[in-house]
C-alpha cells in the first residue's frame, strides 16, 4: 500500500519557520503584507483567496484581497496594479489567472516589479530559474512539489523522473528545479510517442497537465513515487480531482499525492515563504535580494 504524501504535514513543518520568520521581521519595523488581485466572483479563485487568507492569519501575515468587478477593461486593471507596485507596503502581489478574455496579463507580468513578483510570473524571475540564479522567485507550485518532494526525502539525485506537462507554470520550471537536484528529467507531452511507457520507465512520475484521471496504473511502474499536480472540479458533484486516477494508481505506487490534500496546499505556504523573503529585502544589500531559501 502506498504512503501517502500528505500537504497538511509539510504545511506545519514550514509553518514554524513561516512564524519566527514573521515575528523577527515585525520586530524590525517590517510588516509582511501579499496583495491579492480577484477579478470576478470564480468560485475557484474565491476558494484560493479564502485560502490564502486563512494560512496567511495563521501565521501572523498581512493580505490586502483586492476584488475587481468582472467588467474591469485593461487599462483600469493596470492602474490598481501599478499602485500596488508602488505601495512600499505592499511586498508581494499575486494575480488570480487566467484574466476575462477581454483582458490581457501579458503587460501586468512585463510591469510587476521582480522583487514583488512572489510568484514567478516575470521573464526576469523565470529566466533566473532557467539559468540557475537563485536571486528571483520560482513559480509557487514547482516550488511546493519540491518542498514536498524534500520533506518527505525522497531522492532526487540520479532518479528518473517523468513530467507529464510542459507549461510555463508548472512543467518547465519545475524540470530546471529538479535537474539542479541532479535528478535526470523527461519531458511528456501531447506529442510525446508513448507516455505511458515513458512513465512506467520512471521513479518518479509527475503530472501537471489539468487533464482529470489521464495517469492510470499502467502507467506506474511498482514502487514508484506519484506526485499530482493537477486540479478538476467535477460540475456535477463540485468534487476536486486530479490528473492521477488514485483509486488506480495507489496500489501500485510507493508513494501517492492525494487531490485535494497534497501538492496545492503547500503552494500557498511557498506564497508566504516568497513574500517573507520579498519583505526581509528591505533589510538586505540588492545583491542579497530574493534568495530562494527556506530561512
Amino acid at each position: 500500500m502506498a504512503k501517502i504524501l500528505r500537504g497538511s504535514d509539510v504545511i506545519q513543518a514550514m509553518k514554524v519557520k513561516l512564524i519566527e520568520k514573521n515575528n523577527e521581521l515585525i520586530e524590525k519595523g517590517i510588516l509582511p503584507c501579499i496583495a491579492t488581485i480577484r477579478i470576478g466572483e470564480w468560485p475557484d479563485d474565491i476558494v484560493y483567496e479564502r485560502q490564502i487568507l486563512k494560512l496567511f492569519r495563521e501565521v501572523g501575515m498581512q493580505v490586502r484581497a483586492v476584488i475587481l468587478p468582472e467588467a474591469i477593461t485593461q487599462k483600469p486593471l493596470e492602474n490598481v496594479f501599478q499602485a500596488l507596485n508602488d505601495d512600499e507596503t505592499v511586498h508581494g502581489i499575486l494575480l488570480f489567472l487566467p484574466l476575462e478574455k477581454h483582458l490581457d496579463e501579458e503587460p501586468l507580468k512585463r510591469m510587476i516589479h521582480p522583487v514583488k513578483d512572489v510568484d514567478g510570473m516575470c521573464s526576469e524571475n523565470i529566466s533566473k530559474i532557467f539559468l540557475g540564479d537563485d536571486t528571483g522567485f520560482a513559480p509557487c507550485t514547482p516550488m511546493g512539489v519540491m518542498h514536498l518532494l524534500k520533506f518527505n526525502n525522497i531522492p532526487l539525485e540520479g532518479a528518473r523522473v517523468a513530467l507529464v506537462g510542459t507549461s510555463m507554470v508548472v512543467g518547465k520550471p519545475l524540470s530546471m528545479l529538479l535537474t539542479r537536484e541532479n535528478a535526470t528529467v523527461i519531458m511528456c507531452h501531447s506529442k510525446t510517442v508513448d507516455v505511458a511507457e515513458e512513465c512506467r520507465r520512471a521513479d518518479i512520475v509527475i503530472s501537471a497537465t489539468g487533464v482529470n484521471k489521464l495517469i492510470k496504473k499502467e502507467y506506474v511502474k511498482p514502487g514508484a513515487v506519484v506526485i499530482d499536480v493537477g486540479i478538476n472540479i467535477d460540475r456535477n458533484t463540485g468534487k476536486l480531482s486530479g490528473d492521477v486516477d488514485f483509486d488506480d494508481v495507489e496500489p501500485v505506487a510507493g508513494a501517492i499525492t492525494p487531490v485535494p490534500g497534497g501538492v496545492g496546499i503547500v503552494t500557498n505556504a511557498v506564497l508566504a515563504m516568497h513574500t517573507l523573503v520579498a519583505a526581509e529585502n528591505e533589510l538586505l544589500h540588492p545583491s542579497e535580494n530574493m534568495l530562494l531559501q527556506t530561512f
